[in-house]
């Protein structure tokens, strides 16, 4: 059993007869009354997303979690196939178990994270950045560079990303994954 102050990303715990994996927290005491969570936790089996409060102290049914690596090989439309970097075994998952299935690449290799009572995996951990080439974008136009302006570009797995104005096709970006957003031209 953990506890509110046991709180933290990624924490698997079983609430309402669900396993839930918490995304964001927030520790608030405030000037009267007690301290409390504001949590973000997401369903692993169905991928939905739950605000929920946790008064300070309240008990938590954790669950134990192993991690493994495992290289992304391909999507079939309705699973994602990954294969054990240690045994080759293969396993599938549903795309609510993923964060950001549209920047990983074939190849990719990712952390799952695996519920050690049953066996089953639980939720996919992508690597903080990843470096994807652009495929498709329109130029920029010369003197729109005065704030800090964007354009949509279309990358290597078919996810569209804000970025500025001097990327252009064939050049490689790298994108944070936890967002989604451009964080930088990747030189050769």
């Amino acid at each position: 059993m953990a506890n509110t102050s046991d709180i933290r990303n990624g924490l698997c715990i079983r609430y309402n007869n669900d396993i839930y994996k918490i995304i964001e927290f927030l520790h608030v005491k405030p000037g009267k009354g007690p301290a409390f969570v504001r949590t973000k936790m997401k369903s692993v089996t169905n991928g939905k997303v739950l605000d929920n409060t946790f008064s300070a102290g309240h008990k938590l049914e954790d669950v134990r979690v192993e991690t493994h690596k495992f290289q992304f090989l391909y999507n079939d439309g309705e699973y994602y196939h990954f294969m054990n970097t240690e045994d080759y075994t293969q396993i599938q998952l549903r795309e609510s178990a993923l964060d950001n299935p549209g920047l990983m690449k074939e190849g990719e290799v990712v952390t799952v994270i695996i519920n050690a009572e049953d066996n089953m995996p639980l939720s996919v951990e992508m690597p903080a950045s990843v470096v994807l080439l652009v495929t498709a974008t329109e130029p920029g136009v010369k003197g729109n560079t005065a704030t800090n302006a964007t354009k949509p570009a279309t990358v290597e797995t078919g996810a569209i990303v804000n970025v500025p104005l001097f990327i252009n096709e064939g050049d490689k970006i790298k994108v944070e994954t936890e967002k989604g957003t451009y964080k930088e031209r990747v030189k050769e």
